[in-house]
C-alpha cells in the first residue's frame, strides 16, 4: 500500500504516542491496595541510602534486595550532600541519584523518593546544609519565608532532575511514591499555628509539582488531603490512616535501633520482625519498608592530620583537644594538661584569624566544615593581684564535648551536650594566654527546634575562679578565632577554618603535605593530637575488607584520601544487660536483646573496594585525638567461618559460603524446638534425633545447601500442636587465595 507524506507523519506519530503509553505507569491507590498499572498490589520496600555506599556497591545491594523479596527501595534525598554550598550542587559520585535509580528499575525495583528535606536519619544534623542555618532570619521547619523559599527551590530542583531523566512512573520510571517533610508531626507542637500553617504550605507545594504518583507524609496525623499519612516505628498494625480512602502504609519499619558511642549493639529478633510485618498485612497494611535494609554511615570528608612543631629556643609546645594551655609571655609554657601534636604555634601564641568581643556559635563560625574551633584569648595580671588570689581556677561552660586528661584517661562531665570543665592553674604576673579548643562529633539532628541549640563554648562562661569565687570573667574578653566568619564564607576550603592539619590536608594524598609523615623505628604511642600514617597493598578477591581500630582513642580515619570514619573504641558498652538467650515475645524496644556488653561500641570500619587501588600502595591515614596505641591496628576479609540459620516447619533452610570454601562442620543441628540464639544454641523439650546426620548428609563438602524442614524430612512424629523449627551452626573453611595471601604475611594484610 502506497501512503502519502502526511498520512507516514501521520502513522508515525502515532506509532510514537502508542511507544510512550505502554512504557508509561499509572500509580493509583485505594485503602486496600497500590494499584500499578491496573493491579492491586502490597509492596514491600527497604532502605537503601545511595551516600551510604558507593556506586560499585549498588548492583549487588539492589540484587540482593530483589533476590529478598524487596519490590521496591526507598531513600532520603540528602539536601547537604548535593547542596553543600548555597547554590553550588554536586550530583556525581555516591550522589548520582539519576544513577542510583536507574540502577533500581533496571534491576527490576521501584523507588519510594523521599524528598524531606529534612531527613534526620541518624544523619549529621538531619541533612540539612549548614548554610541554611546561618541566612539571617531563617527559622527552619515552620512558616518562615526565608525557609520555604529555599526548600522549595530544592524540592523543585530534584523534582525537575526526575522529571528530565523520565524516572517518575508515568514516564515510565521507577518512582512510584514521594514525600515530603518527614517525621514533623512528632515535633510540630512547639511550633504551634506556624506549625500547622507550615505543613499546610508543604502539601501544597508538593502537590503544584506534578509528579504524577501519590504524595506521602511519615508521622503526621493531620497530613492535609491530598497527602498519605504514614505510620514509622517498631509496630504499626494498630495505625489507621487519616482519611479512610487512604491506603495503610508503613513507610519505616524498624528492623533494629542505632548504636550509640558506648552503647550496647541493639537486636531486634527476625522472629519479632516478621510477626509485626504479618500482623500489619493481616490489618489491612499495604505497604511495608524496612529500615534499615543496608546501612552504611560514610562521614563527610574533614582533614584533620596533626604533627609535631618546634618552637626553636623556646621549645616544643602542642595543646590537645579540650585541654587549656597558658604561656607566659607568649614562649614559655607555665601550664597545659597535656602533651600532643599538633603543629600550633599560632594558637599558643593566642593568634586566630579574627577577632571578636564575644564567644561565638561554633555552627555559625565553622559552617561545619570542621569538628574544631580554637578559641584564643589572653588576660593580663599584676603580682598584686596574684598575691590576693590562692587556688586559682578556670572554669569554663560549653555546649559541646569538653574534656580533660589526666594520666591518658579521659574524662567528660556534663549531660545533653552541656559541659562545666573546672582545673586548677597557675597564673604568673604579665600576659597570660588562654587557648581552648572546642570538639564536636557531629550535630544533634532530631527533636523540636534542634537546629537553635547552640554548640561551641557560645554561652560560656569563662572565668577564673579564686578562693571558691569568680574574681574575673573572660567571656566578653577580646577573643581571637581559627575561623572566618560564616557571612564571608563562600566555599567550604576556608583557609584557617579547624587545625592546621586540616589546612594542608594532610590526608589527602594528592596535598603537597601529604609527605610530612616522619618515619620512626620507635612509634608514638599514647599521645593525644597526632597523625599517623602506613601504606598496605589490596587485598585479592571480592570480600569485604575492614580495617580494625581497636588500640586508637578517638578520632578520624580516611583510606587513600577517602574518610571512612571518626572512630571512638575507648567508648565501652556497658557490662550488664546482654544474654546468651534473646526472648522475642512482648514489644522490643533498643534496650532488648542487646550484645557486645563490655567491648567497644564500635571497631571495625568497612572499606569500599573502590576506595582502594588495584596497583601500588593504598595509604592509611589516622588522626588521634586523645591518645592511642596504632600497633594493634590491622585490615581484615570478611568471611563467614561460622554461620546460623533458623527455618521453621514448611519451609526451606538455605546454608552457604562465601569465596569458594565448603561446609566442613556441622556444629549444631536440631530440629523440634532448639533454644538459644547463634553460639549458644541448645535442644529444647523434644527434637529429632536424626537432625545431626540429616543435615550433615545435605550439607557437608558442599558450597551451598537446602534443607526442605519437615517432619518427614527427619522422620519426627507430631508433637501435637507445637511449633516446629530447624536451626543449625555450621563451619566454612576450605582453600581461599586470601588465606594465602595471609600466610605470606605472618602479621596479616597490614598491620601498623
Amino acid at each position: 500500500m502506497k501512503m502519502s507524506g502526511s498520512q507516514i507523519k501521520i502513522l508515525l506519530i502515532a506509532s510514537l504516542a502508542l511507544l510512550c503509553s505502554c512504557s508509561a505507569i499509572t500509580v493509583d491507590y485505594d485503602s486496600n491496595a497500590v494499584i500499578i498499572n491496573g493491579e492491586r498490589k502490597i509492596i514491600m520496600a527497604g532502605a537503601i541510602h545511595y551516600p551510604r555506599s558507593t556506586p560499585e556497591m549498588w548492583p549487588d545491594l539492589m540484587q540482593k534486595a530483589k533476590d529478598g523479596g524487596i519490590d521496591a527501595i526507598e531513600t532520603y534525598i540528602f539536601w547537604d550532600r548535593h547542596e553543600p554550598v548555597r547554590r553550588q550542587y554536586d550530583f556525581s559520585g555516591n550522589n548520582d541519584i539519576v544513577k542510583f535509580f536507574k540502577l533500581a528499575q533496571e534491576t527490576g525495583l521501584y523507588v519510594i523518593l523521599r524528598i524531606g528535606p529534612y531527613v534526620c536519619a541518624e544523619w549529621s544534623y538531619g541533612g540539612f546544609p549548614m548554610w541554611l542555618h546561618n541566612i539571617p532570619g531563617i527559622e527552619l521547619r515552620t512558616d518562615n519565608e526565608i525557609y520555604k523559599n529555599e526548600m522549595q527551590i530544592f524540592t523543585t530542583m530534584i523534582v525537575d532532575i526526575c522529571k528530565e531523566a523520565k524516572l517518575f512512573a508515568p514516564q515510565g520510571g521507577p518512582i512510584i511514591l514521594a514525600q515530603i517533610e518527614n517525621e514533623y508531626g512528632n515535633v510540630m507542637g512547639p511550633h504551634g499555628e506556624a506549625g500547622k500553617r507550615y505543613i499546610n504550605w508543604c502539601a501544597q507545594m508538593a502537590a503544584g509539582q506534578n509528579i504524577g504518583v501519590p504524595w506521602i507524609m511519615c508521622q503526621q496525623g493531620d497530613a492535609p488531603q491530598p497527602m498519605i499519612n504514614t505510620c514509622n516505628g517498631f509496630y504499626c498494625d494498630q495505625f489507621k490512616p487519616n482519611n479512610p480512602k487512604s491506603p495503610k502504609m508503613w513507610t519505616e519499619n524498624w528492623s533494629g535501633w542505632f548504636k550509640l558511642w558506648g552503647g550496647r549493639d541493639p537486636y531486634r529478633s527476625p522472629e519479632d520482625l516478621a510477626f509485626s510485618v504479618a500482623r500489619f498485612v493481616q490489618d489491612g497494611g499495604v505497604l511495608n519498608s524496612y529500615y534499615m535494609h543496608f546501612e552504611m554511615t560514610m562521614c563527610k570528608n574533614v582533614n584533620m592530620e596533626e604533627f609535631t612543631f618546634d618552637l626553636g629556643q623556646d621549645g616544643k609546645y602542642t595543646v590537645p583537644a579540650w585541654s587549656v594551655s597558658i604561656l607566659q609571655n607568649c614562649n614559655k609554657e607555665i601550664y597545659n594538661t597535656a602533651k600532643a601534636a599538633e603543629p600550633m604555634k599560632d594558637v599558643l601564641d593566642g593568634k586566630g584569624r579574627f577577632r571578636a568581643s564575644e564567644l561565638l556559635e561554633q555552627k555559625e563560625t565553622t559552617v561545619d566544615s570542621t569538628d574544631y574551633l580554637w578559641y584564643l584569648t589572653s588576660v593580663n595580671l599584676k603580682d598584686t593581684i596574684l598575691q590576693k588570689w590562692t587556688n586559682v581556677t578556670l572554669r569554663v561552660g560549653t555546649r559541646t564535648q569538653f574534656s580533660k586528661q589526666a594520666n591518658g584517661q579521659q574524662s567528660v562531665q556534663g549531660d545533653d551536650y552541656s559541659f562545666l570543665f573546672e582545673k586548677s592553674l597557675t597564673l604568673t604576673s604579665g600576659t597570660n594566654t588562654i587557648s581552648l579548643l572546642s570538639a564536636t562529633v557531629g550535630l544533634a539532628n532530631y527533636g523540636a527546634l534542634f537546629d537553635k541549640k547552640p554548640v561551641g563554648i557560645a554561652e560560656g562562661p569563662v572565668q577564673l575562679v579564686a578562693n571558691g569565687k569568680p574574681v574575673v570573667d573572660l567571656t566578653s574578653n577580646q577573643w581571637s578565632y581559627r575561623a572566618r566568619p560564616a557571612k564571608i564564607l563562600q566555599k567550604l576550603t576556608i583557609l584557617g577554618v579547624g587545625l592546621n592539619g586540616e589546612i594542608k590536608r594532610y590526608s589527602d594524598p594528592n596535598s603537597p603535605y601529604a609527605n610530612k609523615f616522619n618515619g620512626r623505628e620507635n612509634l608514638p604511642t599514647g599521645r593525644a593530637m597526632t597523625g599517623y600514617k602506613t601504606t598496605f597493598a589490596r587485598p585479592s578477591g571480592t570480600e569485604p575488607v575492614v580495617v580494625d581500630l581497636l588500640g586508637m582513642g578517638k578520632g578520624h580515619a580516611w583510606v587513600n584520601g577517602h574518610s571512612i570514619s571518626r572512630f571512638w573504641p575507648t567508648q565501652i558498652a556497658d557490662a550488664k544487660g546482654c544474654s546468651d538467650t534473646c526472648d522475642y515475645r512482648g514489644n522490643y524496644n533498643g534496650d532488648k536483646c542487646v550484645t557486645n556488653c563490655g567491648n567497644p561500641s564500635q571497631r571495625w570500619y568497612h572499606i569500599p573496594r573502590s576506595f582502594l587501588s588495584k596497583d601500588g600502595q593504598n595509604s592509611l591515614v589516622l588522626f588521634e585525638e586523645v591518645g592511642g596505641n596504632p600497633s594493634n591496628v590491622s585490615f581484615e576479609i570478611v568471611t563467614v567461618g561460622t554461620m546460623c540459620g533458623n527455618a521453621y516447619e514448611g519451609s526451606t533452610l538455605e546454608l552457604s559460603c562465601q569465596g569458594g570454601r565448603t561446609i566442613s562442620d556441622i556444629q549444631f543441628a536440631s530440629y523440634g524446638d532448639p533454644e538459644g540464639t547463634c553460639g549458644a544454641f541448645k535442644k529444647g523439650s523434644f527434637y529429632a534425633t536424626s537432625s545431626a546426620s540429616v543435615v550433615e548428609k545435605a550439607c557437608a563438602g558442599k558450597q551451598s545447601c537446602g534443607i526442605l524442614v519437615s517432619d518427614e524430612t527427619f522422620g519426627l512424629k507430631k508433637h501435637y500442636d507445637i511449633p516446629r523449627r530447624l536451626a543449625v551452626q555450621a563451619v566454612c573453611t576450605g582453600y581461599n587465595e586470601n588465606d594465602a595471601e595471609r600466610k605470606k604475611n605472618s602479621k596479616g594484610i597490614v598491620r601498623l
